[in-house]
């Protein structure tokens, strides 16, 4: 059975057909930069590999050049849109309707769209992810796994706010996100820990970025809450803020709530701190000097590092770390800025062994630390291919 899985980001579309149950991955690859004139396009089979940098002005463009991609006569690895079986979709926002694997009907995506007011950079690229292959890969089953899902287990401290109860009532609460990653990688590591009763903190580092509490496998407390907009700092969301700052933007300096969202959401975080959203730019020009470069990447570690910290006092220990997703896989500089002087919770990272790229699961920490620090690479669309099989297969 042929799956092909769409995992739509904020600015990105990774993709991977894969055979299950064989759990073989046929083709992959990502478009980055989505909506800007230099989006890079990455596709890989067992007999080519290629990247192009060209103009991808919305998600919508992106996917469709994957189908075409696809059933190249030249490069392609199917010859009819038809051989896809099913299409999995990464959701991000399912709120208390979704807390399972769901195939996608009318309904499904009337609440999709519903929900885009909670995450508004990303269930609306979800949703036209799943019209778009509804209409390329008319055939095929289509099935929503929801980030949202794995959060579920939240006990009621770490998912209630502090708001009159009826609000919580009406669904206002931590949701959490990039569940589908937290799980994929928290699941790894354990299995590399080698026991169940583990204390895990996940740290998913791409555009967006959030951290997980893991206690024994379930997800106990998450950096993101109603929306994937709090937390650390990420590549266009300023994450944590004093809710009051959004009242004097609006009362004091006469923004509007519309300039107010679009500024937290698209112009803060990393782009806001150095003019630069991607962590790559930002790295090379903090290494040429820039100072501005400089210090949000101690801020953005500085936030981590915070995180860390509160989510071992809620676990009462720490057995791992875990980096993950893009600038977490990647970025040897910033998870040393992360890990240094953590040594009295038992971090202590090896130098040597954090410059060392690998694209399979690697310890870095030192031989006789207490806990261990594991980069771990993602794979999302594994998980996602996996749980659609489970209810489609």
């Amino acid at each position: 059975m042929k799956i092909l899985v769409i995992n739509t980001g904020s600015s990105s579309i990774k993709y991977q057909l894969i055979d299950m149950p064989s759990e073989k991955v046929i083709c992959h690859g990502i478009i980055e930069r989505i909506g800007e004139k230099d989006a890079i396009l990455k596709y890989k089979t067992d007999k080519i590999a290629f990247e192009n940098s060209l103009d991808i002005a919305d998600h919508n463009v992106g996917l469709t050049l994957i189908a075409k991609l696809l059933q190249d006569e030249e490069n392609g690895v199917i010859t009819k849109a038809s051989d896809i079986d099913i299409v999995g979709h990464r959701v991000v926002h399912g709120g208390n309707t979704f807390a399972t694997t769901t195939l996608i009907t009318d309904a499904v995506k009337a609440k999709i769209k519903e929900l885009s007011k909670l995450a508004p950079l990303h269930n609306p690229g979800n949703l036209q992810g799943i019209i778009l292959a509804e209409q390329l890969f008319a055939e095929a089953k289509q099935i929503a796994v929801f980030d949202t899902a794995f959060h579920q287990t939240l006990p009621l401290v770490a998912r209630k706010y502090a708001i009159p109860n009826s609000l919580f009532d009406q669904g206002i609460q931590v949701y959490g996100f990039h569940g589908t990653s937290h799980k994929y990688v928290s699941e790894q590591a354990i299995a590399y820990l080698k026991k169940q009763d583990t204390k895990i903190i996940t740290i998913h580092l791409g555009n967006g970025c959030s951290m997980t509490a893991i206690e024994n496998g379930k997800s106990i407390d998450h950096s993101m809450g109603f929306t994937p907009s709090n937390g650390l700092i990420m590549g266009t969301r300023s994450g944590d803020i004093d809710h009051a700052l959004i009242f004097y933007l609006v009362e004091t300096l006469g923004y509007s709530l519309e300039k107010v969202n679009k500024l937290l959401l698209k112009e803060s975080g990393m782009l806001g701190l150095t003019g630069h959203s991607d962590l790559r730019d930002i790295q090379n020009a903090a290494e040429n000097g820039d100072k501005s470069c400089q210090l949000a990447l101690e801020m953005n570690a500085y936030r981590i590092k915070k995180y860390i910290g509160a989510y071992t006092a809620a676990m009462n220990g720490i057995d791992a770390i875990v980096f993950t997703a893009g600038i977490g896989e990647n970025s040897a500089p910033l998870r040393k800025m992360v890990c240094i002087n953590m040594n009295c919770l038992g971090i202590q990272l090896d130098n040597h062994k954090n410059e060392i790229r690998s694209k399979k699961l690697a310890e870095i920490n030192m031989e006789d630390a207490k806990v261990k620090i594991l980069v771990i690479p993602t794979n999302e669309e594994l998980e996602i291919a996996k749980q659609a099989y489970g209810l489609g297969g």
